[in-house]
């Protein structure tokens, strides 16, 4: 046989090119029939590759970080040689595979094997940075936990290589269990110190239970008087770096998902006449809403985002000129039929918009269900592209990351987003006395082109009046 060339393949969604984060394989490795060869980021998510063909690696086309048109070369394959040994380290990638650290990403089928869904597999070796220690992130959130120290020695490990065939599972006496690329950078993200860690999968490999079995543990543990005030959250920022320290500037890539969505954002900044109103509300009685009706399901329990998404479908009901996007080309406006629900989710690797589809359909505990498991999911990249496109009307909760209001951006090509801020105590006049409340700002920024003011005033009031007095829920549904 000669060798063969695979192409990199049509990942679907109109994706044209990716960029090569890490080759799972090295010039001489055997590979079998769908083996994931390589990790790419295309637009949407990061993909591990399968290999079509059997045989030794004799050339990869590529190096990391490079991008890759679809259809031109990644590796080539020849006919394997005598002896057949498995390469060294792929039985521990089939073992963090199945201790389910919960790394799951999006894995392109070849045709050969009927899985659409991969294990994101560890990498073998950290290779030590000259450059000073990155300082970890703090996460945004209304109340975020304080970061757990990390000594300038851990912030970059040493090199850590897999263990040889027949040899004991324990790691040596100092060094960094095997860990996965998302468990590396949830651990650097919350300020976690992975050398404090004992992992629990084979092996002792760190999975991503066991940083956030130490994330929750900080969470559990004593708290400071200062616990959810401006000084925690001001405490839980970690320090930059002195400006008048010589060094140089830090370049970031624009690149993958962050580059979507950089495109995304200023292609409807570029097309979309946008206003924004907004309105406070009392939120009282949707929270006590919420509370009867999780006390008589306690299996079911419904989120407060579940709620604003049912009142949202029953605003687009009653005004679907915000469930539309306009078609330039054909100068026309397109209401759709169905609601697909966007819901803005934050994740590790930047700002995506999951999508449930004919959100109209699903009743109130199924909404709840389906934003539970469509956000875990998109936050762990195990979402596929086509459930972060085809988004009709967006739902955006900036209240989490407390806040009050905002002026967001529309999902281009959508024509309407509702955003909600956090709920907090407040004096409010009711029924002409005054009494301390709970109060959130509604949002509404609406496509000028698809809509005039009455129509979007309309539909912020209705969703007002229902988050007021959810009983109005009943009259219009």
């Amino acid at each position: 046989m000669s060798e063969q060339v695979f192409l990199l393949p049509d990942l679907g969604e109109g994706l044209t090119e990716a960029e090569i984060v890490e080759w799972r394989v090295a010039v001489g490795d055997t590979v079998t029939v769908d083996q994931s060869v390589v990790e790419v980021e295309t637009a949407k998510a990061v993909v591990d590759v399968p290999c079509p063909y059997a045989g030794r690696v004799v050339a990869l086309h590529g190096a990391a970080g490079e991008v890759r048109p679809v259809g031109q070369p990644l590796i080539t394959i020849a006919p394997a040689g005598t002896g057949g040994a498995e390469p060294a380290g792929h039985a521990t990638y089939r073992e963090e595979e199945r201790a389910g650290s919960g790394n799951v990403l999006i894995g392109y089928g070849t045709g050969h094997g009927g899985v659409g869904r991969r294990r994101r597999r560890a990498r073998l070796a950290v290779a030590p940075e000259a450059s000073a220690p990155t300082v970890p992130a703090a996460p945004l959130s209304a109340a975020p936990a304080a970061p757990v120290p990390v000594p300038a020695a851990a912030a970059r490990p040493a090199a850590v290589t897999a263990p040889a065939a027949g040899a004991a599972t324990a790691p040596a006496s100092g060094a960094l269990r095997v860990i996965s690329p998302i468990v590396r950078r949830l651990a650097r993200d919350r300020g976690v110190d992975l050398a404090g860690l004992t992992g629990t999968g084979p092996g002792g490999v760190i999975r991503r239970a066991d940083v956030e079995a130490a994330l929750a543990a900080l969470a559990a543990g004593p708290a400071p008087a200062t616990t959810g005030g401006p000084a925690a959250r001001l405490a839980a920022v970690p320090a930059l770096p002195d400006p008048a320290e010589p060094g140089d500037d830090l370049v970031i890539p624009l690149t993958g998902i962050r580059r979507a969505i950089a495109d995304k954002l200023s292609r409807s900044r570029r097309e979309i006449p946008e206003v924004t109103i907004w309105v406070d509300v009392d939120a009282t009685g949707l929270l006590a809403t919420r509370a009867a009706i999780n006390a008589a399901r306690p299996e079911q329990p419904v989120s407060i985002l579940a709620l604003l998404a049912r009142v949202c479908l029953s605003g687009l009901r009653r005004f679907p000129q915000l469930n539309a996007h306009v078609d330039t080309a054909g100068q026309r406006i397109v209401q759709s039929r169905g609601v697909h629900l966007g819901i803005a989710t934050q994740t590790d690797r930047g700002l995506v918009v999951p999508v449930l589809r004919d959100a109209q359909r699903l009743t109130t505990a199924d909404l709840a269900a389906e934003l539970a498991a469509t956000t875990a999911a998109a936050r762990a990249g195990t979402l596929p592209p086509a459930r972060l496109t085809g988004g009709t009307f967006t739902l955006n909760n900036y209240g989490v990351f407390g806040v009050d209001g905002s002026t967001p951006i529309i999902n281009h090509p959508e024509a309407a987003l509702l955003g909600i801020g956090r709920i907090v105590d407040k004096p409010w006049v009711v029924d002409g006395s005054l009494a301390v409340r709970k109060v959130t700002q509604l949002s509404l920024t609406f496509d000028h082109r698809v809509c005039d003011g009455g129509v979007a005033g309309g539909f912020l009031r209705h969703v007002a009046d229902c988050v007021e007095q959810p009983a109005l829920l009943i009259a219009h549904t």
